[in-house]
């Protein structure tokens, strides 16, 4: 298999189903009880910033984005990025992760936010966070809360609790 066999493109509909099995494949059921999964139940990710890997029209991995707010600041939540096991380690979803940060920041956000490994998401331009500046509904290990800032600032207006941006608009 060549990465030219691999088509990048933006979720559809159709591909939910694909979705949710690569997601339990990858998280199993204890993925619901995780931190941006509490974030998530606030309302519906951005499926026109989220993407999925096809390969001979099969979804093989997937990333979705979500609107959150926390303080004055917007953001986007990255994840889950998830790859089916076959494909993991030959860069899919580090392109996922690059597709999903260009199209956030042609969409005008200030910055992607997420859980995660820095020794993974550091060379994609994500940064810890400082400790102690947002609080996410659930307990994280602060030094996986990164963030890549598209917009000069976006990062510091992120403050205190982190919730969907559904639900800031209501308070």
């Amino acid at each position: 298999m060549s990465s030219a066999d691999i088509h990048y493109l933006p979720e559809q509909p159709a591909h939910d189903a694909e979705i949710e099995r690569i997601n339990e494949e990858a998280f199993g059921p204890g993925r619901f009880t995780r931190a941006a999964y509490k974030i998530r139940e606030g309302g519906p990710h951005e499926r026109a910033l989220s993407f999925v890997a096809v390969h001979r029209e099969s979804v093989i991995a997937s990333v979705r984005m979500t609107w959150i707010a926390a303080g004055k600041g917007r953001a986007l939540l990255l994840g889950p990025l998830a790859v089916r096991p076959t494909f993991k380690s030959i860069g899919i979803g580090r392109k996922l992760v690059h597709v999903a940060v260009e199209a956030a920041r042609e969409a005008g956000a200030g910055a992607v936010l997420l859980v995660g490994d820095a020794p993974y998401y550091g060379p994609l331009g994500f940064e810890m966070i400082s400790h102690g500046r947002i609080a996410m509904p659930r307990p994280v290990d602060p030094n996986r809360l990164l963030a890549v800032e598209l917009q000069p600032g976006a990062v510091a207006r992120l403050e205190g609790d982190v919730t969907h941006a559904a639900l800031a608009t209501k308070i």
